[in-house]
């Protein structure tokens, strides 16, 4: 007996599901990619198909061709019952709670989450009433103790995209929902090819699709994905919010999704080979990698994740600010820059500890965040081998 479409897709594995998600050539002439759709109106044959929305299509703001072939591929791979896109990440973590809360609510989030997630909870979050308080990423399942009666929102990153802890985030979402609170996590390391999210628990995970899915450095694009409880409360906020993103970033989007697993594997096979030589030069005391067995967390990275992506960090033996400013200004091949998961390698120097108020943490020396690229990795370690010569030479 011949199997279904639905029942073929289901068996495919995501390499399959990468290439063949979002896509319907019958429906476009036979061309391979669906193309930009750009647009406000949709026209209605009829009166009364307009006044009873008779259409799949009714207003730009509510979709198109475009963006429905993204949400409905990243729908399928990351497990959910629907996703909804955003101009930005940050964008994406701003909608995935105000779909969930309201004026004295309170929200639990992880100390190491991306900053401007605390910056819009601090801000946003503080005007409308509801109460932000932080706890350890390493407290497990005592995060139990945490959760209050007015609790709405567990807020996990696993791992920290500083500081690069590895949360259980399957026993934090089974104590979160026990508690009647909702799971959001911030997918964006490992992206669903490497974490699936809803099938670990969480209720809502939020992507930012200027990452891994772009791969180039050359857009913004935010992803969120529900499960069935939690999308149509998901899907309303967003029409309420028609905040939607440019339609060619959405069909890049599109293309990266095309190699992703590709791009993604490199980029586990180059940032391995960089950790493992950085932890072994003079100047590194720790290589914060959730691959390593020394990372907090390691344990739990090996039972749920199935690979690494290509950003970490490292601790430097204590040195002077001029003798990092040395290293770091006269790479090559490292820029400096505030995002990572593109083709060419970046470096920033970090403060973790400006930006938490649960915990501190402990280091010496300075922190540096590296998310390595697509270059020859002897390339790299010679540039990095000069910055630490002329590091060494500065004092």
């Amino acid at each position: 007996m011949q199997m279904t479409e639905d029942e073929a897709r289901a068996g495919w594995r995501d390499r399959t599901r990468l290439v063949h998600a979002g896509r319907d050539p019958s429906s476009q002439h036979g061309f391979v990619n669906t193309p930009i759709y750009r647009g406000s109106t949709v026209l209605f044959p009829t009166m009364d198909d307009l006044l009873n929305r008779r259409a799949k299509y009714t207003y730009g703001t509510r979709g198109t061709p475009t963006t429905e072939a993204l949400e409905t591929a990243w729908t399928e791979l990351s497990g959910a019952a629907g996703t909804v896109l955003s101009p930005s990440g940050l964008g994406a973590i701003s909608l995935a709670l105000l779909s969930v809360v309201e004026a004295g609510d309170h929200v639990l989030v992880t100390d190491n989450v991306y900053w401007p997630t605390r910056a819009f909870c601090g801000g946003m979050l503080a005007k409308l009433g509801v109460e932000t308080s932080y706890f350890d990423p390493m407290i497990g399942a005592s995060v139990s103790e945490l959760i209050r009666p007015n609790t709405k929102v567990l807020f996990l990153e696993s791992p920290g995209s500083l500081t690069f802890e590895v949360q259980d985030v399957p026993a934090m979402a089974a104590i979160a929902e026990e508690k009647g609170a909702v799971t959001i996590i911030d997918n964006t390391w490992a992206t669903p090819l490497l974490f699936p999210p809803h099938a670990r628990g969480a209720d809502i995970a939020i992507e930012a699709g200027t990452k891994y899915l772009s791969g180039s450095s050359d857009l913004l694009m935010g992803l969120v994905s529900a499960n069935a409880e939690y999308f149509p409360r998901l899907r309303e906020t967003y029409d309420l919010f028609s905040n939607c993103p440019g339609p060619e970033d959405v069909f890049l989007c599109l293309r990266g999704m095309r190699s992703m697993s590709l791009r993604l594997r490199e980029a586990e096979s180059q940032g391995l080979a960089m950790a493992h030589w950085l932890a072994a030069r003079p100047e590194v005391r720790r290589v914060l990698h959730p691959a390593l067995p020394e990372n907090p967390g390691h344990e739990i990275w090996k039972r749920d994740f199935a690979g690494a992506s290509g950003l970490f960090g490292v601790e430097l033996q204590p040195v002077s600010r001029e003798a990092l400013a040395a290293m770091l200004d006269g790479l090559r091949l490292f820029g400096m820059g505030f995002s990572w998961a593109g083709f060419e390698s970046l470096v920033i120097p970090c403060e973790p500890n400006k930006l938490r108020t649960a915990t501190t943490f402990a280091h010496e020396g300075p922190i540096l965040r590296f998310s390595i690229g697509l270059e020859d990795v002897a390339d790299l370690q010679e540039d990095l081998d000069a910055g630490f010569a002329r590091l060494r030479a500065a004092g």
